[in-house]
This record gives C-alpha cells, structure tokens and sequence, in this order.
C-alpha cells in the first residue's frame, strides 16, 4: 500500500515574500492546501476524482504554528498525513521544515469536510469507496502534531473596522471566496509596524459559512482575553460577517472566526 505520508516541497520565490523576506502566510496556506491536495490525489481521493462523483473537499478550519517563517530563497518541505476520519470530518495534519537542513519552522492542523456539490450538505466519508480513507490514517500516538488544535475565537463585540467588496480574483474553483483570501484579508488589517516589530506565530481560522462573488465582508477584530503562560502574545480575535445593512438581514450573516497571535 501506498505510503500514509505525502511529502511537498517548494523553494520561496522572492515574489512571495513581505518587506521582511520572509514567505506571506497566504502563500504557505496555498502551499499546505496544495499537499493536501497531492497527497488526496495520489490516494484516489483528490477533488478531480471526487467532482467525476459529484462531491468536493471543503476546508472547515486551519491552524499553523510557527517558531518562524521561512525567508527568501530557502527550500521547504511540507508532510501532511491524516490524523483521524469521522463520519463528517477529518482530520490532517502537516509540519514544515527546511528540506536541506531538517529544521522545522512549525506545523499545522486542519479539517475537512466532504460536501455533495449540488446541495452544498457535508457527506458520509465512511460510506464512500467503502471507506477506504480509513486505510490512510495515522494516529495522534503513532505520529504526533506537538500543536494544540484549534482555538475558537470570541464573538464580535467591537465595532467593524473594515468592510470590503469581493471580485473575481477573490473566487475559486468552488464557487466561493477562496479560503486563502481570507487570511490575506485578515492580515490586512494590521499596519506594517506589526509586521516589522512582531513575529506571526499563530493563526487560527474556521470556515463557518461561504461566501460569494459580489458580498461585501464587513471585519471586527478586538484584542483576545484568553492569552495564558505557554502563549504570552498579542493575539487578535476577528469576526467576518457578508453582507450587512442587507435589507432583508441587517446584521448580516457570521462566516469566519478567527485568532491571530504575535510574539
């Protein structure tokens, strides 16, 4: 059988990385979506081979931790293995590391769900292939992810510091907006200083609802109360919410949950 494990590996282009030299998180998020997307392939369960069915992967939430980020020119590779399969969920993993000296900038957690592409309703993950995606699992016990999972941010009780139009470049194959936009968009809401005198150390995201070309995201970021010894950071609660001031649903609809912390 084929090996649990898939291994990626990228070189940071100099167009991908800030003003510090150093890779854009969105552009590693890309670069994780992309082994998991290989790594589902080469097993018979990548989206070309789901869509020939009528289902899709949908990404529910994302978490990556880093001790750093990797900088201009330095080589990368990424492992990603699935952790657990449920019924509606699964669950994978990834670590990120240097590919020529080993050094391992960080990992990261995610989960997804299978969703039937007409009515958009998650699917049973068990009963499809006969539940041959169990034959690709590795237990927390067999190969750890030293992370804890994702941390849920607080709601909104701020008011929205930023609202934005969507476009075609914000879309995906899918239909909806990519969800890597989002975590471009989120970033974007912090000045350049934060950047410079700060480094990105977590970020945490779940995907709560879609949304389409042409919603308006309206963004309330506040700062979290739930810092504790193990994470001393400035860490950033954000809420986006579609379409408010719509006149059928003033308040608009929650669709991303996000925490964002700095060291």
């Amino acid at each position: 059988m084929q090996s649990k494990i898939e291994k990626y590996r990228f070189t940071v282009e100099p167009f991908h990385v800030d003003f510090t030299g150093h890779l854009f998180l969105g552009v590693l998020g890309n670069h994780l979506l992309n082994a998991a997307g290989r790594h589902s392939h080469n097993r018979g369960w990548g989206i070309d081979q789901l869509n020939e069915v009528q289902y899709t992967w949908v990404l529910s939430r994302l978490s990556i931790e880093l001790t750093e980020m990797p900088a201009q020119y330095e080589h990368v590779e990424v492992e990603t293995w699935v952790e657990s399969v449920m019924k509606l969920f699964t669950e994978r993993n990834f670590l990120i590391r240097n590919a020529d000296d080993g050094h391992i900038y960080g990992y990261a957690r995610s989960i997804w769900a299978m969703i039937d592409v007409a009515t958009r309703q998650p699917s049973n993950l068990l009963e499809l292939k006969d539940g041959d995606i169990l034959n690709y699992v590795i237990p927390a016990d067999e190969k750890p992810c030293p992370i804890a999972k994702y941390r849920p941010a607080r709601p909104a009780s701020e008011p929205a510091v930023r609202t934005i139009d969507t476009y075609y470049s914000d879309v995906d194959i899918n239909g909806h907006i990519n969800s890597i936009k989002y975590i471009e968009h989120i970033l974007d809401l912090f000045p350049r200083e934060q950047f410079a005198g700060h480094h990105l150390c977590r970020f945490d995201i779940a995907y709560k609802a879609e949304s389409y070309l042409g919603d308006t995201l309206t963004f309330i970021c506040q700062a979290a109360d739930d810092l504790t010894p193990r994470n001393p950071s400035t860490a950033y609660d954000i809420v986006i919410r579609k379409n408010v001031g719509a006149p059928e649903h003033p308040e608009g609809d929650s669709i991303i949950q996000a925490k964002v912390s700095w060291m």
